[in-house]
């Protein structure tokens, strides 16, 4: 079984990139205006003086203010540098190559250093200069269009609180539906976007969505205090007993996420989401609530990048690969390997069960969108020892801009399989280990002494961490039970806070757009029941015809 040839284009982005210049240099905004030149500076002063004049109004409230904008300033221009590099490590063969060989004279670390990141994860990391390699988890940021993206970004400019991390999500930033080239009316457009931007227009088309986003905080009770000063019609009814009422039903109920939708901005319909940086990061590297750690398995536009996230969504991404290998055969297509890694945050939803949500909407995510779950996942691949390509395709250089179902190949060694199982998230596994000690039967006192001792390996590293007796015993269990009790703590991961978000809705909301949200999620239910119904019935009608068709030729 050979290794298929992952595009150079990838493979730089967990190999340890090294450039002439330092991206690192890039996200400082102190050194972005010296990096670039004038005419295409990122961020120009009168920008950030702006926006630091618009927060406060002591002097004391004023260098704070602009304390903030710079950290936003520099978080733009991080995110900004990653999706330059991941558009332009295309365009040259010869430094692509160097990238991925390590060969350039600038370079300040070994290969061997930055290859093997997993070792020692740093989660307290300050900086981007603190993470593994200059380029790591480059991955993570899509290409976009270019002026779609500019809208985007102002988004987060509008608010005077600070906003640490950004990003935009969903089927009104990514396509669920192949492009129809429908031009919508003035009317259709105005109905939900007020003002919408041409570029938003285009990027829709021709049907007009509200856009998503999340926004990472570090303290919520001082972030719905400022924004609620500025956005008042914002928030729901709740907002009248301070911010300490808000940030404390965002904080202990659900997931963290305190969600306000149906607001205008800049003309557009949108809806934000706010989390702290803490609860994000936990989330991301532990799997507690799998809440937003899901939706950042799948592709979304990076708009404010922070180091620390950035290292936790790695890992985040790696697991998610790792669960879905656990839950495929020994062969399986892109097409499974990518429809298993985006339906994990659905299994535990209560929303899937309910006619509230597009039955095909995992089938649409990843049909829509596989270029980019490529490059999220084609670099980390790479990089695990037991799957590989298994296609011919993969022989040809452009095959990344081919079609989907290309066959790929996992190792099912016990000792491989079980490794992977200690190196899952730390709550996620804890609850699989406890899945598998009602099972195994296992004694508490046993089970509790194997327990302290996985927390002694885990205080040490993350990628040290080798699978035992226990780990094999769950690895080499019948597909069918592995599966099932997987897919079963997946649900309990999820099941809890999922259903509390969506109790505390209404409260966080308001009632009238509570109704309206489930008015348009119905709608969207009934959407695609009408086009799994009209898929059905061509493919009927088509493998008619071609019986008829075939009938003829005999005769």
């Amino acid at each position: 079984m050979a290794r298929g040839r992952i595009p150079l284009s990838l493979k730089g982005r967990l190999a340890p990139p090294f450039s002439q210049q330092s991206p690192l240099a890039w996200s400082n905004p102190l050194l972005v205006r010296r990096a670039t030149p004038s005419s295409t500076c990122l961020y120009p002063t009168s920008r950030l003086s702006a926006h630091a004049r618009s927060y406060g109004t002591s002097r004391e409230d004023e260098k704070n203010a602009a304390n903030d904008a710079r950290d936003a300033t520099q978080s733009d221009a991080a995110a900004d540098l990653a999706t330059t590099t991941a558009q332009s490590d295309t365009k040259s063969q010869k430094a692509v190559l160097e990238e991925a060989s390590g060969s350039s004279s600038t370079s300040s670390r070994s290969s061997s250093e930055t290859k093997d990141w997993e070792s020692d994860p740093n989660l307290k990391i300050e900086s981007f200069k603190d993470l593994p390699h200059p380029n790591f988890g480059v991955n993570q940021h899509i290409p976009f269009d270019v002026d779609f993206k500019e809208v985007l970004r102002n988004i987060p400019w509008q608010f005077r609180a600070p906003i640490r991390y950004a990003f935009a999500y969903g089927s009104g930033v990514f396509p669920q539906s192949k492009r129809s080239g429908r031009v919508p009316t003035a009317e259709e457009i105005q109905a939900v976007h007020p003002k919408a931007p041409l570029a938003v227009q285009r990027a829709q088309d021709g049907t007009p969505k509200m856009i998503d986003f999340i926004f990472g905080v570090s303290h919520t009770q001082h972030w719905h205090s400022l924004n609620m000063k500025q956005h008042r019609d914002h928030y729901s009814g709740l907002a009248t007993l301070g911010s300490g009422a808000v940030s404390y039903v965002q904080d202990k109920i659900g997931a963290g996420v305190y969600f306000n939708p149906y607001v205008v901005v800049n003309g557009i319909l949108i809806k934000y989401g706010v989390v702290q940086l803490d609860t994000l990061e936990r989330d991301l590297s532990q799997w507690d609530t799998l809440f937003l750690a899901g939706r950042l398995q799948k592709p979304v536009k990076i708009l404010r990048d922070d180091p620390k996230i950035r290292l936790a969504n790695q890992m985040n991404l790696l697991s998610a690969l790792r669960t879905a290998l656990l839950l495929l055969p020994p062969k399986f297509t892109e097409d499974e390997l990518y429809a298993t890694i985006a339906g994990i945050s659905y299994l535990g939803d209560p929303r899937m069960s309910l006619p509230t949500e597009n039955p095909s909407k995992v089938k649409n995510i990843v049909g829509n969108n596989m270029a980019n779950f490529r490059r999220l996942y084609l670099p980390l691949i790479e990089n695990l020892p037991n799957v590989e390509f298994n296609d011919p395709s993969t022989s040809a250089p452009d095959w990344i801009k081919g079609s989907a179902g290309l066959i790929l190949a996992q190792d099912m060694d016990p000792v491989k399989r079980s490794n992977m199982v200690r190196r899952l998230p730390k709550a996620f596994r804890a609850r699989l280990y406890f899945q598998y000690q009602k099972k195994f039967a296992i004694p508490q006192q046993e089970f509790d002494k194997m327990m302290a001792e996985n927390r002694d390996e885990d205080a040490v590293s993350f990628k040290r961490r080798e699978g035992g007796g226990f780990e094999r015993r769950i690895a080499t269990d019948s597909p069918e039970e592995l599966h099932k009790n997987i897919r079963e703590v997946i649900k309990q991961t999820i099941s809890w806070p999922a259903t509390m978000q969506a109790i505390k809705g209404p409260l966080t909301i308001g009632f009238f757009r509570t109704i309206r949200y489930i008015k348009d999620k119905v709608g969207k239910y009934r959407q695609g029941r009408a086009a799994e119904k009209s898929e059905t019935t061509d493919s009927s009608t088509t493998t008619k015809a071609e019986e008829k068709k075939m009938g003829e030729e005999k005769k």
